[in-house]
């Protein structure tokens, strides 16, 4: 079920984002009186799953899911159409219009992308406000289970100050802002260190295939226990806090797995806090020192415990629109770090570069509308992003040409883009088998 649940937030996603891309290409493009011969969800190699005509317009779904396009009359694109483009130019097609309409149809699409993520960010803060848990307020710091990390000098129970001269203010503050690091500030016993990060940080932590470096930490809060655990029989409900056993206080869940590998197949008493009322219960670990029971998260009884802070936010309409446009613009310069830290061999991110399977699993398990909007925002700045990148075959490649037309007032020939469009496209195809090629290696060697 949880794979189901992946597949179709990803699909919806995509569909979602293609659809409306497209759209910004097809609507300039009637507006201006240009003939749209094919608007595709999806890639229609040899058949489609649907299609239909209406005008002088086939609209379709692919079986390819791995983008879609409109086909515009008399336009160098992907369909490569040599034939009509031997024709004269009719009044219809692309190459008849003026350059500063078939720049508004090129650059259509992107600008769909950023305005759909821009308004996702707005309506996003106006319905679910903001949260965050506040740096500063970590009562036992963060958990570091990152051997690079550790490598590096990093301890459980640092509370991360600063990254580079940036004051870390909130949890997600780290992550945006360890892209690129050259230096992280943590506390320490009372005591401020300096920890340098290595200029292939980030190329030596793909290698190492970990994930969620600064893990918030929490206590054992029970969720159930497993239908084959020995503690399956034990008087435990939901929400119960496990808050010592064997006689040793454990504060934190990350303490239990070091301690229960030191007490195999033994029975010990354990503490448990049930609301306001603190009981004994007796649990068995096993053989390969796991007690089988599931833990739970809850931000609002973690902190009621005081293992943190939260800082909420609720927005009005027009408030929603200024911290909206905040975000907006910090997602794109934030993207735009990892991209250039992508195109910088020496720091190693190219080798973290994921294609349509590293999007995919970014994509939770569980239905959640907030956690899902917030993807696909993202996914449509980056969308965007890369779809602006001078390569031909893209639109920023088409633009870069455009924009050389209307400064020169020389048009290149049609033969410079076709061939100029064949090289974009075998750039892309090695993007494409590079990035999805780095899956597969994950995949199989992490």
């Amino acid at each position: 079920m949880e794979v189901v649940i992946k597949i179709s937030q990803f699909l919806l996603s995509l569909s979602i984002l293609i659809v409306l891309h497209e759209l910004g290409h097809f609507i300039p493009a009637k507006l201006f009186k240009t003939k749209v011969e094919k608007f595709y969800l999806f890639f229609d190699i040899k058949y489609s799953l649907f299609k239909k005509k209406i005008g002088e317009t086939v609209y379709g779904i692919g079986w390819l899911p791995l983008g879609g396009y409109v086909k515009i009359a008399g336009m160098i694109d992907e369909s490569m159409d040599k034939e009509q483009m031997a024709q004269p130019p009719q009044p219809w097609e692309f190459r008849s219009k003026p350059s500063w309409q078939r720049l508004i149809i090129m650059l259509g699409g992107v600008t769909v992308n950023f305005v759909l993520a821009w308004l996702i960010y707005i309506f996003m803060a106006f319905g679910y406000g903001t949260q965050d848990i506040k740096a500063d307020s970590l009562k036992g710091g963060y958990h570091i289970s990152s051997s690079l990390l550790n490598d590096l000098g990093f301890r459980t129970g640092d509370r991360v100050l600063k990254i580079n001269n940036e004051d870390i203010i909130l949890d997600s503050d780290i992550g945006r802002n360890l892209i690129g690091a050259k230096s992280v500030t943590v506390l320490r016993e009372n005591r401020e260190l300096k920890i340098d990060l290595p200029q292939d940080f980030l190329g030596q932590l793909t290698s190492s295939g970990e994930k969620n470096l600064f893990k918030v930490r929490f206590p054992f809060m029970v969720a159930k226990a497993d239908d084959l655990s020995k503690n399956v029989q034990v008087d435990l409900k939901k929400g119960d806090i496990i808050t010592s056993i064997g006689g040793t206080e454990l504060t934190y869940f990350d303490q239990f797995e070091p301690f229960l590998a030191n007490n195999k197949n033994k029975t010990l008493e354990a503490t448990i806090l049930r609301d306001d009322e603190v009981l004994s219960r007796t649990l068995a670990v096993d053989s390969v020192g796991k007690l089988g029971i599931y833990p739970a998260k809850s931000t609002q009884v973690f902190e009621k415990l005081g293992y943190y802070e939260v800082a909420r936010k609720e927005y009005d309409f027009g408030q929603s629109f200024s911290y909206g446009s905040t975000r907006f613009v910090d997602e794109i310069v934030g993207y735009g770090a990892q991209l250039k830290a992508i195109f910088t061999p020496s720091t190693g991110a190219y080798k973290g570069l994921g294609g349509f399977y590293a999007i995919f699993n970014i994509f939770p398990d569980v239905w959640s509308w907030e956690v899902f909007w917030t993807i696909t925002a993202f996914l449509s700045i980056m969308l965007g992003v890369l779809n602006l990148l001078p390569i031909p075959a893209l639109d920023g490649g088409h633009v870069m040409f455009l924009l050389y037309e209307m400064v020169t007032q020389r048009k290149p020939s049609e033969k410079f883009l076709e061939k100029a469009q064949m090289v974009g496209f075998f750039i892309l195809i090695a993007l494409v088998l590079f990035a999805n090629g780095n899956d597969i290696v994950k995949a199989v060697f992490n």
